[in-house]
């Protein structure tokens, strides 16, 4: 297995939690009531609404640029998707926190995105309020 399958593999899938629900859990691992549950730490999103707002279609064609041109740096990003640095910087940092990129050290203090997942799939139901993310890849 490659070093890059490796890394794919062990990626850990985010997932779809009420803001209440990570709040009350959180508590409870505090005051030592429960042990932290075995997805903790990874990226949650509060609602399929807000996996969709991250991944609208000017951030997906970021990733797409990220996946396909392979971009040696932010500015290099930013140059080839005509956007600002500081605004694609800030994109970038979401889809970090997500677990979707993840940013490697290049040469001095320059950063490379990389894209660590290339498929969510989000199970929405019509009648409750519980999505939840059933695959990432």
């Amino acid at each position: 297995m490659t070093t890059r399958e490796k890394m794919m593999t062990n990626t850990r899938k985010p997932s779809i939690r009420s803001l209440r629900s990570l709040r009350d859990e959180m508590v409870s691992v505090a005051k030592g009531e429960r042990a932290p549950s075995e997805d903790a730490g990874q990226a949650i999103f509060s609602s399929a609404e807000a996996v969709t707002r991250l991944l609208n279609q000017e951030n997906r064609h970021l990733l797409d640029v990220i996946d396909t041109q392979h971009p040696q740096s932010v500015a290099q990003l930013a140059e080839l998707v005509q956007r600002a640095e500081p605004n694609v910087s800030r994109t970038l940092s979401k889809l970090v926190e997500a677990g979707i990129v993840e940013m490697v050290n290049g040469e001095g203090r320059t950063k490379i995105p990389r894209l660590r997942l290339r498929e969510l799939t989000v199970r929405i139901f019509t009648t409750k309020s519980t999505d939840q993310v059933i695959e990432a890849h």
